[in-house]
């Protein structure tokens, strides 16, 4: 209803309006492929009596403001306009429109054709020639090559002046071998060139650079790969899609098995719902060959140089994001477009491929290793397996999120001498391998130079590894670290590393970043460069142990995450300095796309999936139990026995107030029936939580109640359309037993007033009284139905039920063995299939079985409808819920975007921004990519509009480029608005001549939010120290053509106007005291927030783990409900302890992140402390078990814990608190 009324807008990416100054001509052709250019320049440069002509890169003509030139100044006053548009119309909607419209006004011919040899309707029905004419032309270029460029020439100078026309076009083969030097060539012509038996590597590119001329870079990386000892095989190809092209490498690859296939083509395959069957190099005849992706870049090779983000936004969608989808592995860019020279007759800069030496040699000895892995015998390979610590404490070695990292680590080294590798002594079990860790040296600097053990390299073998790295390199290292004897891990037998050796096998622990960080280093050091300690580790696994590959186990280290480029990394980029090229293997957590894809990316890693640990209803226990019980009594009596509800009235709200329920609950006091109507839902929500119940352990699956419940996670919500077998289980229960309600989305205080099936009753003997109590018995129903092998009570239930026994279930059982499968599958240097990834429990069982080397999403869809749904209910029921709680509309709100969470929903968190500000995106009909926006209009809203800035995280930043050009242009034109002050906040600031920035984010090529070294190493006084570290990274201004300017003072500006600060959470797979990232950015913000206004602002933790039913909560509601959900809940801490030292790892971690939030922000309570203190403290069965498995986290949540007390955090409500801690510190 309100697209009559509303504005159109149009993403503005910062590039500038290009005018190509031609003038009128005959012929005018503008081409998408500057090879195509250089080829029709050429053409002519040949021809005895060419057209007059003018030649259009349509790279040039993407600002609408360049098409309006160009069609006034050249094609309208021209005679024929040709333009070859590859990918449909949506590439370039508005130059099609606009040459389309006015050239028949002005009477000039117009011919659009598709830009590869697919029929195009839409782009047909624009043109205006003859249908023979359009698919001669059509022909010529498709079939490419000199003798066809003239023919097209002539072909279209006839159709100007009435000349004879040529013949038919002459075909060139849709797919075939080349040689340099050789041009198109046969098999055998090409074995005669190959070293015998050495392995077989494809080299696989576009047709169109044998029609055009953009083979240099080919021929120099066929040269490359034979001096690294390889057998190269050029092929060309018209697409990867042609079933010619595809028949043609079937016939290749069975005469000649490739061992790794180097792919230079675009695209996918495959699609993201479909996945790719007819992909030919994951076919069965490619021969399980890892297949990469060489990127042929659009760009200059001065703006990859210069630049820090590696790729254009184009490039990053065609060439990394879509190739993921077909499995490939990004390793470099080795050709840039350049100028070849200016074509006076033709007024256009010709362009063409420049070649990078070092690109290709990189992506040669890449091939080489990836080629050496698979052909070495298992009892030969060497392998590295590092596990991440941070923080550098020995409690938390084996970082890995969700995963049992040390007990994974075991299974592994277990597997492989089961599969004939060398490995030798592997530990009994995951407690005895961090036992045999912690006796040797660490990241830990107390007392680590009287440890034995570990592994030893000389100063003089890192000196001579360390010189061969690029001097750049050595200056930045040597500036902040100085040389290498001055490092605190050099003793007299050189670095003392963190290294046991287990045969070919080695366990290592990651370095830390950084060591003695002063907290002026971490305020404005945001890209800090490695110490020498961290390149001798990787040094001594590369070049004195020899390994073969390395695997990083779990989400996630800190290598992907150091100084560089986003992606296309150059030799001086630190990921590449420290792996060099190395085959790299990580096995990582199914839910967290982004983290792994920057892995992916930046580090040329192969993810193997896994699955999120197991998951449970939180349920009740203790005071919990206790207050349950006293609820129902309390009610019961409200019918039967009117004289007790006082003294239980009292003693509830007496029993609240000593644990802490009327704070986390809002009780006021001042309404008693109110208050224990809500102390009621607050219960009953806690029960229902979802909780993690341990961690997974790589190469094996949940079992019996644990692979129980979690099949109950991934049926609760509706997957899909949500019909049928899809539909949620609990909602297909309450449909068949006729009770009327939704069970996931209702009043759990209500009273129940329905029926009350025999079923339901018998599966539990508590009280029945609400809305609540019926959930959970439908939930227990549920449990019982599968325990029992019982029958479904009805028709939607028995779909659902049948679904999870003969599909779900089995999936899960399978995740173990795959995922243990595909790393074995990977060390034998073959391909790992790919598979999406998300968080299961929001509809994603897609996304199982694990094993799967998973990809993103199409950033170009992202905001998806979807997520615009989700984001436009979610922003108004935040808006609501503000003018609930102050009593006024929000008029300027912080938002933070991380590129993982917008990977798994497909953009929530930048819907719900645009929503905020009154902006709709707009798609793209077919494709459903986003082609730009609409501004609502204010009579729409109702309401004012949000002045919104988005704080971005480092990756999003990388992998998001057209979604801050999107946020960016909707918010200018939003200040551009003609509307009131009142209506529009952002357009009064800018109409007083404020900043019109509104995306800010970390320092080019640094990520994170400052927070993290600071609050794990003590390096603060107060709190306006986090502040300015929060401050000082986030900084940094990006839209309009900024690749991250300079602007703290923009930043702190825009969070100085700010009433509310906003951090949406997407599943329940995880919470926010399982990440230093929500202090980090939440807290952050919150401090720098209070520190620049000198008050606190509301902090809104959003919930959107049921895409229908967005929640939103306040900090302080959700840190309450997840302390006492999760945290101190029995249930959890059984399931932790089932994990021996990562369980205890857990705990602290737990604990360093309730202390983080409290530092930041006011939302962590006396009483929260206290139920933390009393849970894994006073409790002396947590104690000891904390004590026993790993000693060193019990001392650290003790100095933690002090720590709160000393800065006056948390006064203790236990006179002994201070004693007990002090003696376990």
């Amino acid at each position: 209803m309100h697209l009559l009324a509303a504005t159109p807008g149009s993403i503005d990416d910062g590039k500038d309006a290009v005018d190509l100054g031609q003038t009128p001509a005959d012929l005018v052709v503008i081409s998408a492929a500057d090879t195509e250019l250089a080829l029709l320049s050429e053409a002519r440069s040949t021809m005895a009596a060419p057209p007059a002509m003018r030649l259009a890169s349509m790279l040039h003509l993407r600002h609408p403001m360049s098409v309006d030139m160009h069609l006034d100044d050249c094609a309208t006053k021209s005679k024929l306009v040709i333009a070859r548009v590859l990918g449909g119309s949506g590439y370039w909607k508005y130059g099609l429109e606009q040459y389309a419209a006015r050239l028949y006004e002005a009477g000039v011919p117009f011919v659009a054709l598709p830009g590869d040899d697919k029929p195009d309707a839409e782009l047909a029905a624009l043109s205006t020639i003859p249908t023979e004419d359009y698919h001669q032309l059509w022909a010529y270029l498709t079939e490419g090559g000199a003798e066809n460029a003239v023919a097209f020439l002539t072909y279209a100078r006839a159709l100007v002046d009435g000349g004879d026309r040529p013949g038919p076009a002459r075909p060139l083969l849709r797919a075939g071998l080349y040689w340099p030097g050789n041009g198109i060539a046969d098999l055998d012509q090409i074995k005669s060139q190959w070293q015998e038996g050495a392995p077989v590597v494809p080299l696989i590119f576009y047709r169109a650079l044998v029609q055009g001329a953009g083979l240099a870079p080919i021929n120099r990386l066929v040269k490359s790969l034979l001096r690294q000892g390889l057998n190269p095989m050029p092929i060309f190809v018209a697409s990867l899609k042609d079933p010619i092209s595809a028949a043609t490498l079937e016939a290749l690859f069975l005469d000649a098995p490739p061992d790794v296939i180097l792919n230079c083509t675009a695209f996918a395959v495959g699609t993201p719902e479909g996945g790719g069957p007819d992909n030919p190099l994951a076919a069965p005849f490619a021969n399980q060959a890892p297949v990469f992706q060489v990127v042929l870049a659009g760009s200059s090779h001065e703006a990859w140089d210069e630049g820090t983000t590696g790729l254009s936004a184009r490039d990053i969608a065609m060439n990394v994001a879509l190739p993921e989808i077909d499995g490939r592995i990004l390793s470099r860019a080795i050709s840039f477009k350049g100028e070849a020279y200016f074509d006076a007759a033709t007024e256009c800069t010709i362009a063409t491929y420049h070649a990078d030496g070092s690109r290709i040699a990189f992506v040669a000895e890449l091939a080489a290793r990836w080629a050496h892995l698979r052909r070495a015998d298992k009892a030969d390979r060497k392998l590295a397996l590092i596990l991440a610590n941070y923080p550098n404490k020995d409690g938390r070695l084996a970082n890995g999120v969700g995963l049992d990292t040390p007990a994974a680590t075991v299974n592994t080294l277990k597997a492989l001498s089961s599969q004939g590798y060398s490995v030798e002594g592997v530990p009994d079990d995951s407690d005895a391998l961090m036992q045999a860790i912690l006796s040797g040296p660490t990241n830990w600097l107390t007392d680590r130079s009287i440890r034995e053990g570990g592994v030893r390299l000389s100063l003089d073998a890192y000196k001579s590894a360390y010189n061969s790295i690029p001097y750049e390199a050595r200056q930045e290292i040597e500036a902040r670290w100085g040389p290498p004897e001055d490092d605190p891990f050099v003793g007299q037998d050189g670095f003392a590393l963190s290294v046991l050796r287990y045969g070919n096998a080695v366990v290592g622990i990651q370095p830390a970043r950084g060591y003695n960080i002063d907290p002026t280093e971490t305020y404005h050091a945001p890209d800090l460069v490695p110490p020498h300690n961290y390149l001798a580790f990787y040094f001594w696994l590369r070049f004195e142990f020899g390994a073969d590959a390395l695997v990083h186990m779990g989400k996630h280290g800190n290598l992907e995450w150091l100084p560089g480029k986003a992606l296309a990394l150059s030799e001086t980029c630190y990921p590449e300095v420290i792996m060099g090229p190395m085959p790299h293997l990580y096995p990582f957590i199914v839910n967290d796309p982004g983290e792994g894809t920057q892995a992916k990316r930046r580090a040329q890693a192969v993810i193997l999936d896994h699955l999120t640990p197991p998951l449970t209803r939180a349920e009740t226990y203790g005071p919990l139990r206790d207050l349950e019980a006293l609820v129902d009594e309390y009610f019961e009596a409200a019918g039967v026995d009117p004289r007790r509800i006082a003294s239980l009235r009292k003693e509830i709200l007496s029993l609240s107030s000593v644990t802490g329920l009327d704070h986390d609950v809002g009780m006021t006091g001042r309404d008693e029936d109110g208050d224990l109507a809500k102390l009621d839902a607050y219960l009953c929500e806690l029960k229902e939580a979802q909780i993690r119940d341990g961690l997974h352990i790589f190469g094996t699956a949940p079992e019996g109640r644990l692979a129980r419940d979690l099949g109950l996670a991934l049926v609760r919500v509706p997957r899909g359309n949500g019909t049928g077998a899809d539909a949620s289980f609990v909602r297909a229960l309450a449909l068949d037993l006729g009770l009327n309600f939704d069970p996931l989305d209702c009043d759990m205080a209500a009273p129940w007033e329905g029926p009350k099936p025999n079923c339901l009753t018998k599966v539990s003997n508590s009280n029945w009284r609400s809305h609540g109590d019926t959930v959970e018995r439908l939930e227990l129903l549920c449990a019982t139905l599968l325990d029992e092998q019982a029958d479904a009570p009805g028709p939607a239930s028995a779909l659902v039920l049948a679904h999870l026994r003969d599909t779900v279930l089995p999936t899960v059982t399978a995740c173990g063995p795959a995922e243990m499968s595909a790393l074995l599958t990977g060390l034998d240097g073959r391909f790992i299939p790919p598979g999406p990834s998300g968080a299961p429990t929001r509809g994603r069982l897609d996304v199982l079985p694990t094993g799967r080397n998973f990809f993103s999403v199409d950033a170009r869809a992202v905001p998806t409808q979807t997520a615009w749904q989700l984001g436009w209910k979610s922003a108004n029921l935040l808006i609501e819920r503000h003018l609930q709680d102050q009593g006024d509309w929000p008029r300027a709100m912080l938002v933070t975007a991380w590129g993982t969470a917008n990977m798994r929903t497909g953009g929530d968190d930048i819907a719900q921004a645009l929503a905020l500000m009154g902006v709709k995106p707009t798609w793209d009909a077919m494709s459903r990519r986003v082609t730009g926006f609409e501004i609502l209009p204010a009579s729409v809203l109702g309401r004012p509009r949000v002045d919104v800035t988005l704080r971005v995280s480092g990756f999003f930043r990388d992998a998001f480029p057209q979604l801050i050009a999107l946020v960016d242009s909707a918010a200018r034109a939003v200040q551009a608005l003609d509307e009131s002050d009142a209506d529009n906040p952002a357009a009064a600031r800018a109409r007083r001549g404020a900043s019109t920035a509104r995306v800010f984010g970390s320092k080019p090529g640094a990520y994170g939010a400052g927070l993290q070294a600071m609050i794990d190493e003590r390096i603060w006084d107060n709190r306006s120290d986090l502040a300015d570290a929060y401050l000082e990274w986030g900084g940094y201004t990006y839209g309009a053509g900024q690749e991250g300017v300079k602007d703290r003072a923009g930043f702190a500006a825009r969070l100085s106007e700010v009433e509310a600060i906003v951090q949406n959470q997407d599943n329940r797979e995880h919470d926010l005291l399982d990440s230093d990232d929500y202090y980090q950015f939440e807290g952050g913000a919150a401090a720098a927030v209070a520190t620049l206004q000198g008050q606190d602002r509301p902090i809104y933790h959003n919930d959107h783990s049921r895409p229908e039913r967005p929640v939103i909560r306040t900090l302080d509601e959700e840190i309450g409900r997840v302390i006492r959900s999760r945290v101190v809940n029995p249930k959890w801490i059984d399931g932790v302890k089932r994990h021996g030292y990562k369980g205890a790892f857990e705990i602290a971690a737990t604990v360093d992140y309730l202390f983080a939030f409290s530092a930041t922000t006011h939302a962590v309570k006396d009483h929260h402390f206290d139920h933390v203190y009393g849970a894994f403290i006073e409790d002396n069965v947590t104690r000891t078990f904390i004590a026993d498995h790993n000693a060193p986290a019990l001392k650290e949540i003790a100095e933690r814990l002090l720590e709160a007390i000393e800065r006056g955090l948390w006064q203790p409500r236990s006179n002994s608190a201070r004693a007990l801690l002090e003696g376990l510190a």
